[in-house]
């Protein structure tokens, strides 16, 4: 029987990922001026208009209509012919202050507790030089070029919206062999002919993406697979932060805790701490301790250290999960303070992370580093 598992990706253009975007251009926007801004910033978005809201106590002076204005239109929205009339469309701002309740407990004056109570998870895996599941990994490649060559001109009659899904065949051994198939939906003007894009769509998208050596004659292409995608974006769907937290964090390949990352600063432990357990999760896989490693940690609110870390390998690690655990409480600072040091998090970076998955990416994140894994070798057996 076929070992089959499939993750999806997802361009700019998709009416969440812009929510996505706002609400983590809106953290940048307050960090840049105030590394020690609370924020806690949503989005929704839909035909012509945009809704902000959420919780934000900051110094900073932002201009949060036109960061909206500015964060759409790069993504590529301008008219409604392409799925949003940004010039005339109505945006709405309902932000209020941190609670006092939630901010007693955050700030304290001898440390930092966890902005919220919850589990997150991070995991890393051997089986891509990212140190991903492959699946994830194809999806955000396929995505990304989408926007790339409508960025670049060279398919014109492409919109900003589309998505994309790649469904790999595992060995006996647990690796990737092959990828079985490719969904490709990608937002068009009227114009263009189905069988233009296929064929455009395979030979500038998939080929440019997809290794050789994972397709075969029996790997199947399905490319805009209702016929038809011209309305799309915020016309043809609401979008929402947050809503995409598969497609940000493994591909569903391991498990997902707490909340999404989107426009929550460093104190909140759904980002920083799920951020915190990819890191660990990476460098104990980089080491040679384990081949797949899942890591659970768990917070109480205005808690500093966590509640409690559990460590799952899948029976790929070289000592036992419990020993892992207490290596990793020995050897990483997890306390909502240890972690934005350990990993600076009082930076304006949250903006480029919101498209194209928190992790296993190109853009040199401090999660992403693995300077722990020569420290590590050590506790190998």
């Amino acid at each position: 029987m076929e070992r089959l598992f499939t993750s999806e990706s997802v361009t700019a253009g998709h009416p969440d990922k812009v929510c996505d975007q706002i609400s983590d251009a809106i953290l940048d926007a307050c960090l840049s001026q105030d590394s020690d801004s609370r924020v806690a910033c949503e989005t929704a978005i839909n035909t012509d208009f945009v809704l902000v809201m959420g919780e934000i106590t900051t110094k900073a002076i932002i201009d949060i209509p036109s960061i909206v204005r500015k964060t759409v239109q790069e993504i590529g929205y301008e008219t409604a012919e392409d799925g949003f009339d940004l010039q005339n469309a109505e945006i709405k701002v309902s932000i209020k202050q941190q609670s006092s309740d939630i901010s007693q407990g955050v700030n304290r004056s001898e440390y930092i507790g966890a902005g919220d109570q919850g589990m997150m998870f991070g995991y890393a895996t051997d089986e891509t030089e990212e140190y991903m599941p492959l699946a994830v990994v194809l999806a955000h490649r396929l995505a990304k070029r989408l926007e790339i060559i409508r960025k670049e001109g060279n398919l014109s009659y492409l919109r900003p919206d589309g998505k994309s899904q790649v469904t790999v065949e595992y060995g006996e051994d647990g690796y990737p062999v092959r990828v079985d198939t490719i969904v490709v939906s990608a937002q068009h003007d009227e114009t263009v002919t189905h069988e233009q894009i296929e064929k455009d769509i395979i030979e500038e998208v998939i080929k440019k993406c997809i290794p050789e050596k994972y397709l075969d004659a029996d790997t199947k292409f399905l490319i805009n697979p209702t016929g038809r995608f011209v309305i799309g974006g915020p016309y043809s769907d609401s979008g929402l932060t947050g809503r995409k937290i598969i497609v940000d964090s493994y591909g569903g390949l391991a498990r997902h805790g707490g909340g999404a990352f989107s426009g929550k600063d460093y104190t909140k432990v759904d980002r920083s701490a799920a951020y915190a357990a990819r890191y660990v999760a990476k460098n104990i896989v980089g080491a040679g301790l384990a081949k797949q490693c899942e890591i659970q940690l768990a917070y109480a609110i205005g808690v500093a250290e966590p509640v409690s870390i559990r460590i799952e390998t899948f029976g790929t690690s070289c000592i036992s999960d419990e020993e892992l655990a207490e290596i990793v409480e020995r050897e990483f600072s997890l306390s909502p303070s240890g972690i934005i040091e350990m990993l600076k998090l009082k930076q304006p970076i949250y903006h480029r992370t919101s498209v194209y998955g928190h992790f296993g990416n190109d853009l040199k994140l401090p999660w992403e580093q693995m300077d722990r894994v020569e420290k590590l070798k050590k506790y190998r057996k």
